[in-house]
């Protein structure tokens, strides 16, 4: 099972990023789970038509008892990919990190991954802050690896930076590592070169490079991801090729040394 972990500042695209690439791995073949770990809970909305899913804590306030079944709290997107959503407390009130603790305990209880059986999942996480819940998929093991969502902006660096510290400091645990960056682009001036003196400093290879794309903006408009719409847009080939070399890196990594 590949467990991949997408971090990024607010307003980054995270949510972009991990439905096509779930959108692009449900293409190639693969059973997909992904899981928005955002109070806002839009992660999924592109791979259900455009209609929001009911976030699990939004469930655990309305209903006296815990779901029962997995089917409660998820449905089934674009490509069978299994959407659920975390949510978060009533504004104000209580903390968003604890949410989605609350919830990763909840999965296990009802056993989703040995139900589902998935090949792929992926954690949708803000990143502005990485501590407590928040940290919980690279903490907790649930994530083998992290892909980190930036711009050339100068706060999409601050906030890759401290997401970069923080997988850094549980790397000795044996828990997620920085897999690489999705450069998400804005047009900013420079951005590449800063993106990339970023990625050279902290030792991380840019994975995949995703333009800025009225495509993209079209699609989310009509409630769907641009690899559902035309997978073979170039944009489209961009989130399909990096499933690819995540799949191909995956099946690398799990292969027996020869002797």
């Amino acid at each position: 099972m590949l467990k991949i972990a997408l971090y990024g500042k607010g307003g980054i695209g995270k949510s972009t990023m991990t439905s096509n690439l779930a959108a692009a791995f449900a293409t190639l073949g693969k059973r997909v789970i992904q899981i928005g770990c955002d109070p806002k809970a839009d992660s999924t909305i592109n791979l259900l038509g455009g209609q929001p899913l009911e976030p699990v804590m939004t469930y655990l306030r309305l209903h006296d008892d815990d779901p029962s079944s997995i089917d409660e709290i998820a449905r089934e997107g674009f490509g069978g990919v299994l959407c659920i959503e975390t949510g978060g407390p009533t504004p104000g009130l209580g903390c968003a990190g604890r949410g989605i603790i609350a919830t990763f305990n909840l999965l296990e209880d009802l056993r989703l991954f040995e139900t589902y059986q998935p090949d792929v999942v992926l954690y949708d996480v803000l990143g502005d802050v990485v501590c407590g819940g928040f940290a919980a998929p690279i903490r907790e093991g649930y994530a083998e690896k992290v892909l980190i969502v930036t711009s050339g902006e100068k706060m999409a660096l601050y906030a890759a930076n401290n997401i970069s510290t923080a997988v850094h400091n549980f790397e000795d645990r044996g828990y997620a590592k920085v897999a690489g960056i999705i450069l998400n682009h804005r047009n900013v001036p420079d951005e590449t070169a800063k993106v990339q003196a970023f990625a050279d400093e902290h030792d991380l290879a840019i994975v995949a490079e995703i333009p800025r794309s009225d495509d993209i903006n079209r699609c989310e408009d009509q409630g769907m991801t641009v690899v559902e719409a035309d997978p073979t847009l170039p944009v489209s080939r961009r989130f399909i090729e990096l499933a690819e070399q995540l799949l191909a890196n995956a099946e690398a990594d799990h292969t027996p040394e020869q002797e």
